[in-house]
């Protein structure tokens, strides 16, 4: 998941340099919203690895 937030994010800022703004904003967009459910799915399984392990 990291992994596509990274390539959309070197998305953005391609595009970004070579003024695609659309594309760029779009890129952004995508990257944040994959980041955003990594973070979400990382603390759901550490909140569940230290639960399980009494």
């Amino acid at each position: 998941m990291l992994y596509w937030t990274a390539v959309f994010f070197v998305i953005a800022i391609v595009a970004a340099i070579f003024g695609f703004t659309g594309i760029a904003a779009g890129a952004a967009s995508i990257a944040k919203i994959l980041f955003v459910v990594f973070l979400v799915l990382a603390l759901v399984s550490f909140l569940n690895r230290r639960r399980v392990t009494t």
